[in-house]
């Protein structure tokens, strides 16, 4: 039987929703859809996080959806106060016994740890993200001052900026008092230098902070430093590595950052959990009752999801070393973004939801095919606990999503499809997709990435926050958070789009491998997204008809292309090992598998393995074996007579 909702979890529930979405409560109907009142999925996320916190109740993912209301949100938490085992998501209630006993990596944060040691094709030395925001009004006799100070009492409230890992693939936090385990400002003072000097300087130090990101095995995973310029200006430089941070915890770090430096004697409300708290209680959702559903509800669909947009290449991504991503970037100016949104609310979709149905569109165009498999990155921070969403730390995850834009159809019909679509595998995030692509990866036969173009939207981040980018900062003076330089580095990605809000606009950006296209053709699909982007914030866009192609799949043959790379797997004549390395290699998988290995083309990961055990094999064949095995060569051929040829050509 269905509990009745309450009057107070109904006025509650309008309170939060007050908040998120800077309504009147007054202008809330029970019976309105979260969406049409100006929500978007992140927002819903933090909407869920709020509601467990004051009415200590968890609501699952399948069930926080951008179209719900208020009345469906009060009914279900009726339902959970009158019978809690209706839940699906577990409170933290405990904390680990020692918080600076080593935690598992997250999946993502997995993938990360295997490509910054060369594992996977366009891997980097470290996946960061570098950012600068221009400073004026600065002190500068005491900013250099402030910042530290800002940034050790920050280390010491949030242990995730403590955190390091280590070769085995773990990460812990250090203690307060421990040696470097509090990161420190670097000051670069150019005030006295000529602007030659300060362009070189300049260049110089973004160039490094580019390509050589902070690496958490052997210190701070987040690099800080201060620019000092001529006439009280100058520039705060962040590094943060994507093993450590999300894009979450980068904008919970640079608020409580300036917050800190604004004020000396700021006392932020201290934190209930940790990283390592979190980690271990999205560890023990395995064998759950909603994970197992979502297990089962992903696999069932695996065989039937699509190869990614077949994307033209000049080159095959195995064969390129990248340094950088390259960038495009465009802004819609407040007023159009402002009616963007207002039109997105009127066709019952979000905006993220009308910029990744035309990505689809662009894609379709450039690829030749409409049937396609994209990779969401998402915020992938379950509201186990209140202080969830305060944290710093990796959380993020990703999730598969299949689109098919169908041809003659107008982007309005276009986009409430892929709204559903999005819904529908949203609702499955227990298993997150860097696990889901594996289990593709192992059907198809291939190591290679399953889904290497990207969509990420952090649109509705500033209000899922409860403000902006803070604009004072004290002795820092004020931050021009619009007049950014920034530079990412994400592993295993040809393509990604990224969509986000600074001063009231709307960012769109391209951020791609550029050795591996035509550049003419990047230029043209991007300039193809801004112009589907202009035209729905401008009105006539959504019932425009998008010119598609009929291919529904992609044609075999056409040349080099995402998703028809050739493999290189090789083929061994089963049997026993055939000599002493082949024995040595056999011997170390069965302890790791424990699983008899008795076959020389035993392959690795469908005997159980993963990558991050992988790298803890290679660790002990390195000592067992004449040469130690690279890890690109080990995931090119995991079996037992592979990596024992690996070991001999080394």
């Amino acid at each position: 039987m269905t509990a009745p909702p309450t009057a107070d979890h109904t006025a509650e529930i309008t309170t939060v929703w007050s908040e998120l979405l800077d309504l009147p409560p007054a202008e809330i109907p029970d019976d309105v859809g979260f969406l049409v009142l100006g929500g978007d999925s992140v927002l819903a996320v933090r909407m869920s996080a709020l509601i467990r916190q004051r009415l200590g109740v968890a609501l699952g993912l399948a069930e926080v959806r951008v179209d719900t209301t208020v009345g469906e949100i009060a009914a279900l938490v009726a339902d959970r106060v009158s019978d809690p085992s209706t839940g699906s998501l577990p409170a933290i209630t405990r904390r680990r016994a020692d918080p600076h006993a080593p935690f598992a990596l997250l999946p993502l944060q997995q993938g990360y740890f295997v490509g910054q040691q060369d594992g996977w094709e366009l891997s980097y030395a470290s996946a960061h993200y570098y950012v600068d925001y221009p400073l004026d009004g600065i002190d500068g006799d005491e900013a250099a001052e402030a910042l530290t100070d800002a940034l050790e009492r920050l280390a010491r409230r949030q242990p995730g900026l403590r955190a390091r890992v280590d070769a085995d693939g773990r990460q812990y936090v250090l203690p307060t008092g421990a040696p470097g385990a509090l990161p420190a400002p670097t000051v670069l003072d150019l005030r006295d230098a000529a602007p030659e000097e300060i362009d070189a300087r300049l260049a110089a130090l973004r160039d490094l902070m580019n390509v050589s990101g902070p690496d958490p095995m052997s210190g701070p995973g987040l690099d800080v430093r201060l620019t000092l310029l001529p006439g009280d200006a100058g520039l705060l430089h962040g590094a943060f590595s994507l093993l450590l941070f999300d894009g979450w915890s980068a904008g919970v770090l640079t608020r409580e950052l300036l917050a800190l430096a604004q004020d000396w004697n700021a006392v932020l409300d201290p934190l209930e959990i940790d990283p390592g708290d979190y980690v271990e209680a999205v560890g023990a959702l395995r064998g759950t009752r909603g994970r197992t559903a979502d297990r089962d509800w992903w696999w069932e669909r695996i065989d039937a999801l699509p190869a990614p947009p077949a994307l033209p290449l000049v080159v095959d991504p195995q064969d390129v070393t990248p340094t950088v991503m390259q960038h495009r970037e465009f802004r819609l100016d407040p007023a159009r973004w402002a009616s963007l949104r207002t039109a997105c609310r009127d066709q019952r979709v979000t905006p993220a939801t009308a910029l990744l149905t035309a990505f689809s569109v662009v894609l379709a165009r450039w690829s030749g095919h409409r049937r396609m498999l994209l990779n969401s990155l998402q915020t992938g921070r379950l509201p186990l606990h209140p202080d969830v969403h305060r944290m710093i730390g990796g959380f993020a995850t990703t999730m598969l999503l299949p689109v098919v834009p169908e041809a003659g159809t107008s982007f309005a019909e276009l986009a409430r499809s892929v709204q559903g679509t999005f819904a529908e595998h949203a609702a499955h995030m227990l298993v997150p997709g860097v696990e889901v692509a594996r289990e593709v990866g192992r059907r198809r036969g291939t190591h290679r990435p399953v889904a290497p173009v990207v969509f990420q939207s952090t649109i509705g981040m500033d209000a899922a926050m409860g403000s902006p980018l803070p604009s004072e900062a004290g002795p820092l003076g004020r931050v021009r958070a619009g007049d950014y330089t920034h530079h990412l580095r994400t592993p295993q990605v040809a393509l990604e789009t990224r969509c986000f809000e600074i001063d009231e606009q709307l960012v769109l950006v391209f951020s791609l491998v550029a050795e591996l296209f035509v550049d003419d053709e990047v230029t043209a699909a991007f300039a193809e997204l801004v112009e589907l982007a202009t035209a729905l914030a401008d009105g006539p866009g959504w019932d425009a008809v998008p010119e598609l192609p009929e291919a529904l799949d992609p044609v075999p043959g056409e040349g080099l292309r995402i998703g028809a790379l050739p493999g290189t797997g090789r083929t061994h004549a089963p049997g026993p090992p055939a000599d002493g390395a082949e024995q040595t290699v056999a011997e170390v998988f069965e302890d790791f598998l424990e699983v008899p290995v008795l076959d020389r083309t035993v392959h690795f990961f469908t005997a159980g393995g993963d990558s991050l055990l992988a790298i803890r094999v290679l660790a002990r064949l390195a000592a067992e074996l004449d040469h130690p095995v690279p890890v690109r060569a080990f995931l090119a051929d995991p079996t037992v007579a592979g990596v024992a040829a690996a070991g001999r050509a080394s």
